[in-house]
């Protein structure tokens, strides 16, 4: 299971104080999502191999309109192995889900988003997984936490309705907000998720950036077609 992080300067701890307390709590990689104006400067092998944890090079794309966000995805998809766009608009919702090249859809109900049969239809086609972000449950309270539950529970009616993909976030900025993948599944129990759902969506993070590695690597030439021994050895 991994988890998506803000680090530094996009929140408060490094990546290395995220990885450390990460793999303390028993997940197997963080993705480090830092938004397109606030990347963090690290090593993710030197992290990977002081903590035992893998980490990913991903970036969350905040944009104005479509238009900004598609010449952001061009900009960051050859150089990093996760790429979400940050929602929240019915345009920017719509757009993100249209796209093979987008990986998540962050925040698809906060300010005035909304998700609909529709994107759900358009997000299976293109394999861009939905987040549900715990962050408000967590973080929130009162009137605000209420709202917050009601869009989260629609969403995951769209989604299991479709089967579309999905990821689970506490969207943490701070290690101090990381939570545990076991503190997750309690949560979620209590506000009316299965624990199965949030370990698969936390897990979710881990086979997107696998795949997006195996596309990435040298061996991968098109689907279904890969650089073979034979093939080096001419």
């Amino acid at each position: 299971m991994y988890e998506a992080v803000h680090a530094h300067p996009d929140g408060q701890s490094t990546v290395a104080r995220f990885a450390k307390t990460a793999a303390d709590y028993g997940f197997e990689g963080v993705v480090v999502r830092n938004h397109d104006g606030a990347r963090a400067a690290y090593d993710p092998d030197e992290i990977r191999d002081e903590y035992g944890i893998d980490v990913v090079e991903g970036v969350e794309i905040r944009a104005d309109d479509p238009q900004q966000a598609s010449g952001s995805v061009g900009n960051f998809r050859t150089s990093h192995t996760v790429v979400g766009i940050h929602g929240g608009t019915t345009a920017l919702n719509r757009f993100a889900v249209e796209q093979a090249k987008v990986d998540v859809l962050a925040h698809p109900m906060t300010g005035n988003g909304d998700f609909n049969h529709v994107l759900a239809k358009a997000a299976v086609e293109n394999g861009v997984c939905i987040e549900f972000n715990f962050g408000g449950v967590l973080r929130q309270s009162g009137g605000r936490r209420v709202r917050i539950l009601q869009s989260l529970r629609k969403l995951r009616e769209i989604v299991d309705h479709y089967d579309a993909p999905y990821v689970v976030s506490a969207d943490p900025t701070s290690h101090l907000e990381l939570r545990s993948p076991r503190e997750l599944k309690a949560l979620s129990e209590e506000i009316g998720f299965s624990a199965e759902f949030v370990e698969d969506g936390l897990a979710e993070w881990g086979r997107v950036a696998e795949r997006n590695r195996h596309v990435q690597s040298e061996s991968f030439i098109e689907p279904g077609v890969e650089r073979g021994r034979y093939e080096e050895e001419s």
